[in-house]
């Protein structure tokens, strides 16, 4: 396994995303998912994403049992921020300085770890300014809490604001074929020295081509979402299938190797965190890491973005 540097962060080329194995997408199982995070420690694969909301505090507990023999292998990163304690309708994007400091206190409990090598804040905070939710963050870094700090679906303002109060590690986006949002922000990266993490690198699924999306689970909130139900969108992910099959890849890979490939025109290093239950889509994942697209490939995937139909988040109704 490849390592790269996200600030002065050294981490493993890919992580793994586990929310996934709490919520959002579909039945979990506990005894998969600790397989499926001890097989991705045994690649090489140190960089393991969860979040507090994720199954409200499961899935910290999930990933704390899993590599609590094998701490010293893997570089855990968190987030806090999106309080949900009044309901999914009712959710607040908090960061105030307590909230912060309580949060950090309630995820190292069950992580069962005593400092958390990568915290972020989920999402820019609506009851409190940047500098604030910042400055309680680095007091955490003082304490010996945490080690690095990260910020998740930023631009470049408040990347800026932050960065000054203490150094901004890595920013988490979400960053794909047929989504770029973040390479608005990728100057200011680049200029501070930021590195992106990047999330749902295969389009949640959908750009692997193994998704059956009339099949979806009830409690899968792709089952609902606007560009799993937008048949337009069918023709990206038959573009990725027709690259993979003239390059002898799965079109998962493809779809990662493009990710790679754009570090060196973005100018920051990236790490994509491919979510997955499975050992045998993880394994699948990290072998991605020995695809290298030709310019051919290149030039058919690039305009996939013009393409795509729906909100990413959007909700189809």
């Amino acid at each position: 396994m490849r390592r790269t540097t996200l600030g002065t962060l050294e981490v493993s080329a890919q992580g793994l995303g586990c929310m996934g194995m709490s919520e959002y997408y579909g039945p979990t199982d506990w005894d998969t998912s600790i397989e499926t995070i001890h097989r991705a420690v045994e690649l090489g694969v140190s960089l393991l994403d969860t979040a507090d909301q994720y199954g409200a505090g499961h899935n910290e507990v999930l990933v704390g049992r899993a590599v609590h023999d094998r701490r010293d292998q893997v570089e855990i990163a968190t987030k806090f921020g999106i309080d949900r304690s009044a309901g999914d309708d009712a959710r607040l994007l908090r960061g105030d300085a307590p909230y912060v400091k309580r949060s950090c206190e309630a995820s190292l409990l069950r992580l069962g770890v005593e400092v958390i090598d990568l915290y972020y804040l989920h999402r820019p905070p609506q009851n409190a300014e940047i500098e604030e939710t910042v400055g309680a963050m680095a007091e955490l870094v003082k304490e010996g809490k945490v080690r690095h700090l990260g910020l998740s679906e930023v631009d470049g303002d408040l990347l800026r604001r932050a960065h000054a109060v203490h150094p901004i590690t890595a920013v988490q986006s979400e960053y794909s074929l047929w989504t770029r949002d973040v390479e608005a922000v990728a100057p200011v990266m680049a200029e501070l020295g930021v590195g992106l993490v990047a999330y749902s690198p295969l389009g949640r699924g959908f750009l692997t081509g193994t998704v059956d999306r009339a099949g979806l689970d009830g409690s899968d909130f792709r089952s609902r979402n606007a560009r799993f139900q937008a048949d337009a969108n069918q023709a990206i992910a038959d573009t990725v299938r027709q690259v993979a099959e003239r390059i002898g890849a799965a079109p998962a890979q493809v779809a990662l190797a493009w990710v790679y490939a754009q570090a060196d025109r973005l100018g920051v290093p990236i790490v994509p965190i491919p979510g997955t239950k499975r050992t045998r889509w993880l394994e699948q994942n990290v072998a991605s890491l020995d695809v290298t697209l030709d310019d051919a490939a290149l030039a058919q995937l690039q305009p996939l973005a013009d393409q795509v139909a729906g909100e990413r988040y959007g909700v189809s109704r």
